[in-house]
């Protein structure tokens, strides 16, 4: 009995020891890119990294932001022929066009003049019967811009871009980055509900990351979770109409434009919320899913092994309903 009780012991210091200690986790929290982040990282050397990744925040900001005048990608949208492209430009460009080939356009950069004719972009908008949708369609497609060393080059001087649709996810996979350079493997980085992980949360168990259900409500107060995955290496991205929109005369107007058709995408796809290795890719995944709806979307996932999905849909009598790819399912608590 004592030797059992010895056993029982020694395992419960060995189990104490293994645990990360609560103490070294750090918890961030911000406004940036016209939203929040929270990130917590477990560092072993006990110092707060909060500085240097707004600083990291702020230079990616000045890169692809849109909303800032002097930004690379405002410079590149204005055909200035002296802007000097960065990293982040360069390595959203390739990666976009990238995925822009694999989904047959459904995802796509150029799509920034619909975007902000409908009001969704960095530009004022225009009345929905005023849009001139094909003349805007001449000029957006990813096969009408390339990159030639280190210089954008576009068949139309009129096209510009939105990053919106991957910037967001390419900013965490930066402060996750940055994380990892600091010898940091304990983390998770949230921008805007777009998040990255790895190894074990402050709570000594995997990630708890919630995927919400699509609620029609753009200020972010009515939020209800439709199911708990338990992560521990890995980025989620989320793609829903349900949190930008306006209505006209009676008619919703969603932010996910089709960049093939020019008019806001309706169908029965209300939520697309993807895991890749990478939040970048998981973001322009999630928004071309929105695009290309349910069946064309889950031909995808079911070819890719990097990805996972798991999409929320109305069925005929307008009930919801859930798709989760099958490694995905593995990953559901709740």
């Amino acid at each position: 009995m004592i030797k059992k009780i010895q056993l029982l012991v020694l395992a419960a210091l060995l189990m104490f020891a293994c645990q990360p200690s609560k103490k070294d986790y750090q918890f961030n929290e911000g406004y940036i890119w016209g939203t929040i982040y929270h990130i917590i990282y477990d560092n072993p050397k006990g110092n707060d990294l909060h500085e240097e990744i707004k600083v990291k925040m702020n230079e990616f900001d000045h890169s692809l932001s849109t909303y800032k005048p002097n930004s690379i990608i405002s410079r590149v949208n204005n055909n200035d022929t002296t802007v000097i492209l960065d990293h982040y430009f360069e390595t959203v460009f390739k990666r976009s066009l990238e995925i822009s080939k694999i989904t047959n356009g459904a995802f796509d950069m150029t799509v920034a003049p619909l975007v902000n004719a409908w009001g969704f972009g960095f530009k004022n908008k225009l009345e929905p019967e005023d849009i001139p949708v094909d003349s805007l369609l001449q000029i957006v497609g990813y096969n009408k811009v390339s990159l030639q060393n280190h210089k954008v080059i576009k068949s139309d001087l009129r096209i510009m871009f939105d990053p919106s649709a991957i910037a967001k996810g390419y900013g965490v996979d930066v402060v996750a980055d940055f994380l990892e350079s600091k010898g940091i493997s304990n983390y998770m980085v949230e921008i805007g509900g777009e998040i990255r992980v790895k190894g074990v949360s402050d709570k000594n168990r995997k990630w708890r990351v919630g995927i919400d259900r699509p609620i029609d409500d753009p200020s972010l107060q009515k939020r209800e979770i439709q199911d708990v995955l338990s992560m521990e290496d890995g980025a989620m991205a989320t793609s829903g109409n349900y949190r930008q929109f306006y209505i006209k005369d009676g008619k919703k107007y969603a932010h996910t434009i089709d960049p093939k058709l020019g008019y806001p995408v309706q169908h029965s796809l209300l939520s697309a919320s993807v895991i890749a290795p990478d939040c970048m890719t998981a973001d322009a995944y999630a928004t071309a899913f929105m695009v290309l709806g349910l069946e064309k979307s889950k031909a995808i996932v079911e070819q890719d092994p990097n990805l996972e999905a798991y999409f929320i849909y109305a069925d005929e009598e307008g009930k919801y309903q859930t798709y989760s790819s099958e490694k995905l399912k593995t990953l559901i608590i709740q």
